[in-house]
C-alpha cells in the first residue's frame, strides 16, 4: 500500500468516525491527489480551524481559485460549518477532508472529473 493510499484510508476513517459521513472513495482520492505534495507535510496537511489566516487561505486558494466560487458570506459560513462538523476540539483536521466536505457542500465534484 502506497503512502498516498494509507493517507486516503486515514481520511476516509475521519469522514466516517469524526464527521459521520460515508465517503465517496473515488472522489476522496481525486481531492487528495488535488492537494498535491502538501499531504506529506505535517503542517501543510492539516487546517487550523482557529487560525484566521489559514481559513482565509482555504477560502481564497480552494473555494475561489480552485472551485471558482464568488467571494461571499456563504463561503465563510460553509468553512465554519465544516470545521464544526469535523469537531473544533479535534486538533488534526486534514486538508483533504476539509476540501472534500467543502466541495461536496457546494456540489462542485465536477471540478475533479
Amino acid at each position: 500500500m502506497s503512502k498516498r493510499d494509507e493517507l486516503i484510508a486515514k481520511y476516509a476513517d475521519d469522514l466516517k468516525n469524526k464527521c459521520g459521513m460515508t465517503p465517496d472513495m473515488d472522489f476522496l482520492t481525486k481531492v487528495t491527489i488535488g492537494c498535491g505534495p502538501s499531504i506529506y507535510n505535517a503542517d501543510a496537511a492539516t487546517v487550523s480551524g482557529s487560525d484566521e489566516s489559514e481559513l482565509a487561505t482555504v477560502k481564497n486558494n480552494f473555494l475561489i481559485k480552485k472551485l471558482g466560487l464568488k467571494d461571499s458570506a456563504d463561503l465563510d459560513n460553509a468553512i465554519a460549518s465544516v470545521i464544526e462538523t469535523y469537531g473544533k476540539s479535534n486538533r488534526n483536521k486534514y486538508r483533504a477532508v476539509v476540501y472534500y466536505m467543502l466541495a461536496k457542500h457546494f456540489k462542485k465534484e465536477s471540478v475533479y472529473k
